[in-house]
């Protein structure tokens, strides 16, 4: 008898992607390199699982965004014309859509009402605070942690499966002292969301893994489905790990496909030992590596493969392509941070004169704030530009408190700005700042007049140093607008301690928005274009795109992940930065670090520069140079630095180190001649 045909979708795979799509023994784990084809795999996986007799209602495909799902159904539906319906019966979707389905079903075993209902963040925060405030824990001495803190770590407990004081020493250590009344706060908060019949969105997967934890349960639930497939299985966090394990018992084989090596979403809880102990959790696992690359040519997957060699712990895997030769990844050496965007403009201006348009070309980094500089130049070029990850000036609640003191120097009028401007202060709530602003009203607006109010004596001398402060800049309004957010920042600095984590990165974030200051000559101006045409990042100051609708993209490598462009530019490849200062305190941190320099470079299909300036300006000063010295990643190693070629960008200015250089002749003699 003649054997099947094999249908094309099925004979246009690698043998590895065969292998998977088409495995019929246990449990699977597809090792799925950058650029391998994953999202095709587990597509085509779908569609054997209909063509050869699974019902689709007991399949059960998760992934991390809706998106992800309907595109691989989507796709498994065009491979099956005999029933392209039969895709849609297929239980897919999120972690948390998924839970929130069977938590309907088996409410009754979780202890729920069938109508229970979902916070959203911002509701979680609200209640949190309405119970802060209920046990008097914003009136402490010492500073508790705001809603939004406490919210992270109730969250980073649940999803990590971790201890309260384990959480509070590694990630929140400012909160140590906390632990007793935090544990008692999210007693409340839990006992307050089951009066209530609400579940927050991490409670969604905790009561998925809890009544998995009965035996008799986690068979009945896990005996719905036959084939369970999860995507990026290297960003889950160990309370998805315990709901697969629940799954497992049901009977169902589990087929996981992530990349160990794009693992670098560990501040979210992601834990990649989920993926590296696969084997030993799901016994029976069969492994296959997804090794050939669609996306890069051969150079720069060598670059690539030689960086990701340096991780202690990893499914080893060389990524090979038939894509050829191409361009040699460049390290580019810049003698500043200016060298350097000049060195990335030139670059894309030639490459779109190449024909490489803008959108296929992108600038990627580590830290929202890195391309700061390189806004800049690319506003003064005329050059569009979109933005993707990290700093929205405007929705940040540190740059709104700086951009207020600037709206009451201008217009002392303004009842908002002062709110807000207030209750920064100690001992001010909405209450006495409303009042205050009576009394500055009262003094005719004169912002000085602030420091009459007879305030709280805790809040006397804070007040005093704002009337200085706001009369001085009421008064002088012709001070460059530059001076004027360096002097608010004098002030302010010290209060972004009291009120948000994260002070360092905050004011990192403020001295971006002091340098844009320097463009713009009255406080007016700068305020009218914040205002009128609010940015929600630094990006918008590009302007518009043009009329064909070109852009460049820049991007913080986490928002790169999974995206691909024609030329690709990963910038500030220097130790503080890549890896960053505050991601080096352990080992694993360092691990994630590399795998995310990995993860950017692998994002580049045709070239890829990597530059690093070796000085670095702390704010710019007209008349002084205040600098460090930097050098290059410890990732870019001599095996690494082997498969690059080397760059040295165009120095500007005068040169350090003049030695061997001559000064004209006629200058010289008379040099000489002053003293015979």
């Amino acid at each position: 008898m003649d054997e099947p045909a094999v249908p094309p979708w099925l004979a246009d795979l690698n043998a590895e992607q065969r292998q998977a799509v088409t495995h019929a023994g246990e449990h699977l784990l597809v090792v799925a390199g950058a650029g391998s084809g994953k999202t095709r795999t587990l597509a085509c996986r779908v569609a054997h699982l209909i063509a050869g007799g699974v019902e689709p209602g007991r399949i059960l495909l998760l992934t991390f965004t809706r998106r992800a799902a309907q595109e691989m159904l989507k796709r498994a539906e065009g491979y099956i014309p005999s029933d392209r319906a039969a895709a849609g019966r297929v239980w897919g979707g999120t972690f948390h859509a998924t839970a929130n389905r069977l938590l309907r079903i088996y409410a009754k075993a979780a202890g729920l009402s069938p109508d229970f209902t979902v916070m959203d963040q911002s509701d979680a925060e609200d209640l949190l605070n309405v119970l802060r405030q209920e046990q008097g824990l914003h009136t402490k001495e010492k500073r508790f942690p705001r809603k939004s803190t406490c919210l992270a770590i109730y969250s980073r407990c649940v999803n990590g499966s971790e201890a309260i004081g384990d959480v509070l020493r590694r990630y929140f250590p400012w909160c140590a002292d906390w632990a007793k009344e935090l544990k008692a706060l999210f007693q409340l908060y839990v006992a307050r969301k089951q009066e209530r019949n609400v579940l927050d969105y991490d409670d969604l997967l905790l009561y998925w893994a809890e009544i998995l934890a009965d035996p008799g349960l986690a068979r009945d639930i896990g005996g719905r489905f036959d084939h369970i497939l999860v995507d990026e299985y290297q960003d889950t966090n160990s309370l998805q790990a315990r709901i697969l394990q629940g799954l497992m018992l049901g009977g169902a084989r589990v087929m996981a496909v992530g990349d160990d090596a794009q693992s670098i979403y560990s501040f979210r809880a992601a834990n990649v030992r989920n993926m590296l102990d696969f084997p030993k959790q799901f016994p029976g696992t069969t492994v296959v590596t997804l090794a050939q690359n669609y996306r890069s040519v051969t150079p720069i997957l060598a670059a690539t493969n030689a960086l990701i060699a340096q991780a202690k712990e990893r499914f080893t895997k060389e990524l090979w392509s038939t894509r050829g030769d191409g361009q040699r990844p460049q390290l580019v050496t810049c003698k500043e941070e200016t060298d350097q965007d000049r060195f990335v403009v030139e670059r894309v201006l030639e490459h779109r004169e190449a024909g490489v348009p803008l959108r296929q070309q992108a600038v990627l980094f580590r830290a929202a704030h890195h391309s700061a500089s390189l806004e800049l130049e690319l506003a003064r070029r005329n050059i569009p530009y979109h933005k993707y990850g990290g700093l929205r000036f405007l929705e940040f609640a540190h740059i709104k408190d700086l951009i207020a003191f600037l709206r009451v120097a201008e217009n002392p009028r303004d009842d908002m700005a002062w709110f807000r401007t207030l209750q920064l202060l100690p001992g001010i709530g909405p209450g006495l700042a409303a009042r205050a602003v009576r009394h500055v009203a009262d003094q005719g607006h004169n912002p000085a007049a602030i420091g009459s109010f007879p305030a709280p004596a805790a809040s006397r001398a804070a007040l005093a140093a704002l009337a200085s402060l706001m009369g001085d800049l009421y008064q002088n309004h012709e001070l460059p607008p530059a001076v004027q957010v360096g002097r608010i920042r004098q002030f302010y600095d010290p209060l972004i301690k009291e009120h948000y984590e994260n002070p360092a990165v905050r004011v990192r974030d403020l001295q971006t928005l002091e340098q844009l200051a320097t463009g713009y000559r009255s406080r007016r101006r700068f305020l009218t274009d914040l205002q009128l045409d609010p940015p929600t990042s630094t990006s918008d100051l590009a302007g518009p795109p043009m009329l064909d609708e070109d852009w460049l993209v820049l991007s913080t490598i986490h928002s790169a992940k999974g995206c691909e462009w024609d030329v690709v530019h990963v910038i500030h490849a220097s130790d503080g930065c890549l890896p960053s200062d505050m991601a080096t305190g352990s080992p694993e941190d360092i691990e994630e670090e590399l795998r995310l320099t990995y993860v950017a470079m692998t994002r580049a299909r045709n070239a890829l520069y990597v530059e690093w300036p070796l000085r670095y300006y702390h704010k710019w000063h007209r008349h002084t140079d205040h600098h460090i010295y930097a050098q290059l990643s410890r990732f870019f190693t001599p095996p690494v630095r082997a498969t690059m070629n080397a760059v040295q960008a165009g120095a500007s200015g005068v040169d350090d180190d003049p030695a061997g250089t001559a000064l004209p002749q006629p200058a010289a003699e008379r040099i000489r001649s002053r003293w015979t």
